[in-house]
């Protein structure tokens, strides 16, 4: 009798309680979040996300939730929530509202390497100096005055040794750090710089410009060296452009390579783009929601992970046609050409891509294939603010080593080796290849 005396006198307090708690809930803005799973607590689905596959594809994991949820969706990664866009409309607006609805967000792992002043984790003001002091180096004049001179010159080098895959770490040392190539100071750096990949951390800027100069264009150097040989067409075409610059260069006595040569190479920068859309050398970005953002009927919360997920894009068959094709024609003309299927071109290469023609269509491109490359569709340094400092050097060490290559050399694969992503692009036994010395000049 006692405890139901005591029962009803808290029962007021316990009803008040509840409806003040219904009155809370009711205030909160509700959010429509995009479908996804978020997987187990605190690990999410980041084991999954982060399991190797085949560079050239988005991996099983991202084919299976796009297929389910679709082109936005939710997810738990790296310990947070997480919105993932293979959405090249959603990846431009998060790139161009940098600073004002989004920011750099990378793991604290991320920073822990590369350091606490490193242009890819600084944002704001100081993402803005570090990044000036870059394009300062970097300047357009700079690379026709200097810069191309020393890419072909250290292209020379690696050329005709073959030893290493050094080409564009010795760049970038002998003019950031003004260390020449085969100095003891220098072969002590390099090693040094091989601990530091490891998780070895010293400073900051001079080594985010060594990681920024040479990781990503090395792996996409290797990547173009990777596909050449399977479409023996593109290397017949871009011999052709190349031997047509030499000849035009020993008429008029030059021998080294100018900009306005450079300008020249207009099917070279097709095969560049290309090897940069189908190999993906970034593919994913950190970003985080500084305020609440509806995109699509969407709402993206403050301070949830953003993944613009760059490779999806690139390898979407609803903007490119026939995406895991090798076809440098696509960015021929500033019109996609469309790729059609031809009878075997008897080239003896197994899987070759000469069967994929590539013919001009009377409207000069589909219109899937047109806006792919005049939109939001091939971001392959970034875009918006933080678009990369470094992305013409990074096509001018692609567009010369391209240029001796296909001129003095033919090449082969020494053993069956692929493009994986761990999610960043590697070969899991360097790409050994057997090289010929070619008569071609």
């Amino acid at each position: 009798m006692a405890d139901s005396h005591h029962l009803f006198l808290f029962l007021p307090s316990i009803l008040s309680l509840i409806l003040f708690f219904i009155l809370i809930k009711r205030k909160q803005k509700r959010y429509n979040l995009p479908p996804g799973n978020m997987g187990w607590p605190f690990l999410g689905e980041t084991i999954g996300y982060l399991r190797p596959y085949s560079a050239t594809s988005v991996g099983e994991f991202m084919h299976q939730h796009i297929s389910r949820y679709g082109n936005i969706h939710k997810s738990n990664l790296f310990g947070e929530k997480t919105i993932v866009s293979p959405d090249d409309g959603l990846n431009m607006f998060i790139l161009k509202n940098e600073g004002r609805l989004f920011e750099c967000n990378y793991p604290r792992s991320i920073g822990g390497i590369l350091g606490k002043w490193s242009m890819l984790v600084l944002v704001g003001d100081m993402h803005r100096d570090m990044r000036n002091i870059s394009l300062n180096f970097l300047s357009n004049a700079r690379l026709r005055t200097h810069l191309l001179r020393e890419v072909e010159k250290h292209t020379l080098l690696v050329l005709t040794s073959w030893k290493e895959k050094c080409f564009t770490f010795n760049l970038m040392e002998k003019n950031i750090m003004s260390m020449d190539l085969g100095h003891p100071e220098t072969e002590q750096l390099k090693r040094e710089y091989v601990t530091f990949m490891k998780g070895v951390q010293t400073l900051d800027l001079i080594l985010s410009l060594l990681f920024a100069g040479h990781e990503t264009s090395s792996v996409a150097i290797t990547l173009a060296i990777y596909f050449l040989p399977a479409s023996p067409m593109v290397i017949q075409q871009l011999r052709e452009e190349h031997l047509e610059i030499v000849r035009t260069k020993k008429q008029s006595g030059e021998a080294e390579l100018n900009w306005d040569d450079y300008k020249k190479m207009e099917f070279t920068q097709c095969v560049i783009n290309e090897t940069l859309r189908l190999g993906n050398v970034v593919r994913f970005l950190h970003r985080k929601a500084l305020k609440d953002v509806r995109y699509k009927g969407y709402d993206n919360s403050c301070g949830w992970k953003v993944l613009p997920m760059i490779a999806a894009v690139h390898l979407d068959p609803t903007l490119f046609d026939h995406p895991q094709h090798f076809n440098p024609w696509q960015w021929h003309g500033g019109g996609l050409k469309r790729m059609m299927k031809a009878p075997p071109c008897g080239c003896g290469v197994p899987d070759c891509t000469c069967s994929v023609v590539a013919l001009l269509p009377k409207n000069n491109g589909t219109r899937r294939s047109k806006a792919a490359t005049e939109s939001n569709c091939f971001m392959e340094f970034r875009g918006g603010t933080r678009l990369c400092a470094g992305t013409e050097l990074a096509k001018v060490e692609m567009v010369v080593f391209i240029h001796h290559l296909v001129l003095n050399y033919q090449w082969e694969s020494a053993d069956t080796d692929e493009a994986f992503a761990f999610p960043f692009v590697d070969f899991p036994k360097g790409l050994p290849i057997r090289v010929f010395k070619s008569l071609t000049i």
